[in-house]
């Protein structure tokens, strides 16, 4: 027998949740995203890719601002759900939220707690040069991420992955667990285990403040940092263009290179730039306003000579 759902998310990740779910016969009566927002250079109001879909697939959609008011917690009861499924939504669920659902709320999370709870669980764990992530559904309490862990699914993190590969990865594999923890809800065999008091780390939203390339430090954590932040919101760093203008350059692939040098400092005319030990291979680049392109192809339009130093601060 197929169980009742409610489902909440809103960003890409959280589609391939929605589709297995649906695909395997489970009732989804609504689903929770955040409300459309402007977006793009008309600056329109945009559905989330979550609302999309719902859409398409003939299923609800509520954007409540918040779930706090007595009236959205009788909609939400309304649903009479056996569970809600909770994907990268957006909103913190109140305890009369949490407590509606007859089995609860369940969440899928992209790391592996207790280490990177919170809001950017991918970008963290690549940044900080983690080998393995993972993906868990966890079901969830008050407490940021904190509830005991339902189901886990480990995801080796290659050395020269993205955010954005981790990302697809991580998002169909959460797919497929949280089915599989559905069926087992079903079934009254989930189980739920406490988390570990030790190895708890914080995973706080990317500030586009981080994300200008310190060159002085370590090739390795120059590295993490690229790829970390590819291809949102992208590490960059400064140059004087063949205008002689200072242009942004956006670095979305590098990989670690022999060679030293001042920080900051191109070694060759393969765009090695130096590090405070080490250099880092810029391998994709991206000017503004252009597409993304192999690192041959941007100095012929934007020539960086041997011994430059890319401005940094």
């Amino acid at each position: 027998m197929a169980l009742r759902l409610v489902f909440m998310g809103t960003p890409e990740f959280s589609v391939p949740c929605l589709d297995a779910l649906v695909a395997r016969g489970h009732e989804v009566a609504a689903v929770y995203s955040q409300p459309p927002r402007p977006a793009g250079r008309g600056m329109a109001d945009r559905k989330s890719p979550v609302h999309v879909r719902a859409e398409a697939l003939g299923i609800p959609v509520l954007t409540p601002r918040t779930l706090k008011s007595a009236e959205a917690l009788c909609e939400f009861s309304g649903h009479a759900a056996d569970a809600a499924v909770v994907v990268a939504y957006g909103l913190l669920l109140p305890r009369a939220v949490l407590d509606a659902p007859r089995h609860g709320c369940f969440n899928v999370h992209a790391s592996a707690l207790p280490r990177w709870r919170g809001a950017a669980p991918i970008h963290r764990a690549i940044m900080a040069g983690d080998a393995e992530t993972a993906v868990m559904v966890m079901k969830m309490e008050e407490g940021l991420d904190t509830g005991p862990i339902c189901a886990t699914t480990r995801v080796p993190i290659g050395p020269l992955v993205t955010t954005g590969e981790l990302h697809d990865i991580l998002a169909a594999e959460g797919a497929a667990l949280i089915v599989d923890a559905m069926d087992k809800l079903e079934a009254g065999q989930l189980p739920a285990v406490p988390q570990r008091a030790e190895g708890v780390a914080y995973a706080a939203k990317i500030d586009k403040k981080e994300s200008r390339i310190d060159f002085s430090r370590p090739a390795n954590e120059v590295h993490n940092h690229i790829r970390g932040l590819s291809p949102f919101p992208g590490a960059w760093f400064e140059a004087t263009g063949p205008e002689g203008t200072l242009e942004r350059i956006k670095v979305l692939r590098s990989e670690p290179a022999a060679g030293s040098g001042p920080a900051g400092s191109v070694l060759d005319d393969a765009l090695t730039i130096a590090c405070g030990a080490g250099a880092v291979r810029l391998i994709e680049v991206q000017r503004a306003g252009r597409k993304p392109m192999p690192a041959a192809e941007f100095l012929r339009g934007f020539p960086l000579a041997v011994g430059t130093t890319v401005k940094q601060t």
